[in-house]
């Protein structure tokens, strides 16, 4: 049976502003962001020529702008440099965690609001709490949304698995939380692991997806982040 691989990828660098978690904020991707993209494009093509896998011709990303911006700038260079056609498809599953109606809040505004609630209170370093989901409505916690991420990964992924004649990788572009959450409900990471690692813009892990449903980690690296968890204002997804 043919191998089916996942080169899951984290959008390039945008226009987030200050103290305000990445969640579903609508902003594109920065110049930079735009160059990691196109740099991306042809190492991703690099390795999947080494590991003599084919390169599935659907690219899907979330359908937050800056991950669809990075899919569709991939998509252009892979067009041009292997002269065949490539399609994007976005997909609500793939985003990232939910803060629900508190969306476009500064950290500061969020906690604010909850402590001005005398039904809830927020634990310390509440943003780095992988299980902790906000008291808003539509909000959801990493863990929820890494579920949601492998949840749908692994339903295309079997059905590319039916339909693959050869040893193949697929783009999936979406976000490092919930990309790194996914990787704990396959077994690839511990809960007690995620805190310190993070995903570079336009970084890449590959996951390969076995016939029984389970997952295996078989290139690419995580980022290991520079500072004690405790010191961060917040993964950064």
């Amino acid at each position: 049976m043919a191998r089916t691989i996942a080169a899951l990828m984290r959008h390039g660098h945008y226009h987030q502003p200050e103290h305000t978690p990445s969640a579903h904020l609508p902003y594109p991707l920065t110049e930079t962001g735009r160059e990691q993209a196109t740099s991306v494009a042809r190492e991703v093509l690099e390795v999947a020529e080494e590991q003599g896998w084919a390169v599935d011709p659907v690219i899907e990303t979330s359908h937050l702008l800056r991950a669809w911006e990075t899919g569709r700038i991939i998509r252009e260079r892979w067009v041009e440099m292997l002269a065949r056609g490539f399609t994007v498809e976005s997909f609500e599953d793939l985003s990232e965690r939910s803060v629900g109606s508190a969306a476009n809040l500064t950290e500061e505004q969020i906690t604010a609001i909850v402590e001005a609630d005398p039904r809830h209170e927020l634990p310390p370093n509440w943003r780095l709490d992988s299980v902790l989901r906000l008291p808003f409505s539509g909000a959801e916690s990493l863990m929820e949304a890494g579920e949601r991420v492998l949840r749908h990964l692994d339903h295309r992924f079997r059905d590319l698995a039916e339909v693959a004649t050869v040893d193949t990788v697929r783009l999936v572009v979406g976000h490092g939380g919930s990309i790194r959450h996914a990787a704990i409900h396959m077994g690839i990471l511990r809960l007690e692991e995620v805190l310190g690692l993070s995903m570079r813009n336009c970084g890449v892990v590959y996951f390969e997806r076995f016939p029984d449903g389970s997952w295996k980690h078989v290139l690419g690296e995580w980022k290991v982040r520079d500072r004690k968890p405790a010191e961060s204002w917040a993964p950064r997804d």
